[in-house]
């Protein structure tokens, strides 16, 4: 898809315009999701604003943000098609979703190993320290 006319390409956050199963598939290959069911990642999407970046009726791109809404949102589930990465999918996605009226006055939070570039550009920055994460599992080594 090397081709695609980024002013063609739709960002939007329709729930019925996501097409869960190439949400699945793409999921399935991140090396954070891998293993998620899909149960848990329909009921993810359910509980999130997500949104589709879509070209010709596919989709060809997907972010997840889950908020408070007053102060703090979480960007995560980041992902294009690799056919289409490096065409301008991803800018478009984040600065649609940083520029959006609920979500630029807000603190926003990503935890990733790649793309740092990216998201430095509409003003995330690396946080060296502070940041602490439980898993889920922790419970499980008692």
């Amino acid at each position: 898809m090397k081709d695609i006319d980024i002013k063609q390409v739709l960002i939007s956050s329709d729930p019925a315009l996501l097409d869960v199963e190439a949400i699945v598939h793409f999921l399935r290959q991140s090396y954070w999701a891998k293993e998620r069911s899909e149960e848990k990642i329909q009921k993810s999407l359910e509980g999130s604003t997500c949104f589709g970046a879509y070209y010709n009726d596919h989709q060809i791109g997907f972010a997840r943000v889950v908020t408070d809404g007053a102060t703090v949102y979480w960007l995560c589930d980041v992902f294009v098609d690799t056919a289409c990465r490096g065409l301008g999918v991803g800018k478009k996605l984040i600065e649609t979703i940083t520029t959006h009226e609920t979500y630029r006055n807000l603190f926003g939070i990503l935890s990733t190993q790649d793309a740092h570039g990216l998201y430095e550009q509409y003003g995330f920055v690396r946080d060296h320290g502070k940041t602490l994460s439980r898993r889920p599992d922790f419970l499980k080594k008692e």
